[in-house]
């Protein structure tokens, strides 16, 4: 019989809430937020890594939750979707997300929505297409294609810093 694997604290902030858990060795951050914290806007789908719909934002950048173990992020700070807006008011990328028609069936669309928010704060400033298709190269969408959504991150990228292009 093999021994009961040990149970590891770590301490990190979701969406701005300090939160202490005991985790086990191999249990992912995927599973922590939607199974523990039920964060259910973190989507697996391919669990490998492959289709970046569990992307969080880990202390601002994006990354898989699938392919991150749950202690591997003790101390950090965990964003989601639910993260970005102020007091559940919709922010203005996600008003473009609505004006652009950039989703359909919305499985995707908080990865794509927290990848265009870390764009949106990492360049501050108009962004061209390339830069955005690029930022999003790592996220599959089934149904409704990259062209809105790409649109509706460049739209709200020129409302934000100015039409400069």
């Amino acid at each position: 019989m093999s021994e009961p694997l040990e149970l590891i604290t770590i301490r990190i902030k979701v969406n701005g809430v300090e939160r202490e858990l005991q985790v086990r060795p191999h249990e992912r951050l995927l599973d922590v937020l939607r199974n523990r914290l039920h964060i259910l806007s973190v989507r697996g789908s391919c669990e490998q890594g492959s289709c970046g719909l569990c992307t969080v934002l880990v202390n601002g950048r994006p990354t898989k939750s699938c392919m991150v173990l749950a202690h591997e992020v003790d101390g950090a700070e965990i964003t989601t979707v639910e993260g970005i807006s102020n007091l559940g008011e919709i922010t203005l990328l996600q008003r473009k997300f609505i004006e652009h028609f950039a989703f359909q069936c919305g499985f995707c669309t908080p990865a794509f929505v927290l990848v265009g928010h870390y764009l949106l704060n990492k360049y501050k400033r108009p962004l061209i297409r390339e830069e955005v298709a690029e930022g999003i190269s790592g996220l599959i969408c089934r149904c409704t294609g990259y062209k809105p959504i790409i649109d509706a991150i460049v739209d709200a990228s020129k409302e934000m810093y100015g039409k400069n292009v």
